[in-house]
């Protein structure tokens, strides 16, 4: 098994690092990294139901999707993530434990009561410190998890949209755990840098490995796969599956009643009834906004020079925005 060490912090690299090993690699892999602070949406969920785009956007927290099922998280430096890819697997359904078995050893080894929990947790007296999902590729398996060593989830707890009933859709909706901190659980104080470096001597039996980088080559194609897509909207919100959207706001023109159907992440119908005034036919607007992608920037731009007044008398455009999410 080839031992490595990813350095970045950057969650659109390390997702796609996961990505281009999975489909590249000629070995097994184990590798450790981190995310910087960011959320991270399961394959099969619409983005924009789990997010607050609006507390996203102003504190400018990436929103990237990786390869795997499961519920939205968040991730900071004080999470650790560690990854396996095995090759040669008669993959008749996922199993989390057998990858997940060697973390908890290795908690129990370090004074840490670690057990595997349920479906896909490891927890610490009741509290879940590490989160598994899995992605399969032919006879390849992708199995990765979060182990919470000191993070600070709280700080952007608001990330999270509360709201989700407004999106009508089939995708999975994220679920929240009563979370735990590794660090607290330690007999003896340590640090993140330290527990990697424990977990890469605990999976090499205490002979550190030779090398634990990836190549320049590596780095090099993996760099292009996470401009191509993981930086692009069209995988981390357009992959969304298709949703229908419904929201009653209170503006200062009256009651706007927005009803939308978005398909490929793009706004395929939209109707906009209330009690609001207008000297122009709001359909003419709802014309304009169909086609567009289901993006607060891109929406903002389509709509600069439109008088919305004449539509939604009372209504300015970051009100209507704020409407339409």
């Amino acid at each position: 098994m080839r031992i490595l060490y990813n350095p970045s912090v950057d969650p659109a690299f390390n997702l796609a690092a996961e990505d281009w090993l999975l489909h590249h690699t000629s070995t097994d892999i184990f590798m450790l990294w981190r995310n910087d602070t960011s959320v991270i949406v399961g394959r099969n969920q619409n983005t924009l139901a789990e997010i607050n785009q609006t507390f996203v956007l102003e504190r400018h927290i990436p929103v990237v999707r990786r390869l795997t099922g499961g519920g939205a998280v968040f991730h900071d430096l004080g999470n650790l993530n560690f990854t396996f890819i095995s090759l040669n697997n008669l993959v008749s359904q996922l199993d989390f434990q057998r990858f997940a078995a060697p973390m908890v050893a290795a908690l129990n080894a370090l004074g840490v009561p670690c057990q595997f929990n349920g479906r896909n947790d490891m927890v610490v007296q009741d509290k879940k410190i590490s989160g598994n999902a899995q992605h399969v590729h032919k006879d390849r398996v992708l199995h990765h998890g979060t182990l919470l060593f000191a993070s600070n989830i709280e700080d952007i707890s608001g990330a999270l949209k509360p709201g989700a009933a407004k999106y009508s859709d089939k995708a999975v909706k994220s679920v929240r755990s009563r979370v735990g901190n590794i660090a607290d659980f330690l007999p003896q104080p340590m640090g993140i840098e330290d527990f990697t470096a424990y977990l890469l001597r605990y999976m090499t039996g205490d002979s550190p490995a030779a090398d634990t980088s990836l190549t320049g080559e590596e780095t090099a194609a993996i760099t292009a796969l996470a401009a191509e897509k993981y930086r692009s909207w069209d995988w981390n919100f357009g992959y969304s599956p298709d949703y229908g959207f419904s929201q009653a706001t209170r503006t200062p023109g009256g009651v706007l009643d927005v009803r939308m159907d978005v398909q490929g992440g793009r706004i395929t119908g939209l109707r906009l009834f209330g009690d609001y005034f207008g000297v122009r036919d709001v359909g003419e607007l709802e014309a304009l906004i169909v086609g567009c992608q289901h993006d607060r920037a891109e929406l903002a731009q389509r709509l600069s020079s439109v008088d919305l007044n004449a539509y939604l008398q009372g209504v300015d455009l970051e009100t209507f925005l704020d409407c339409l999410f």
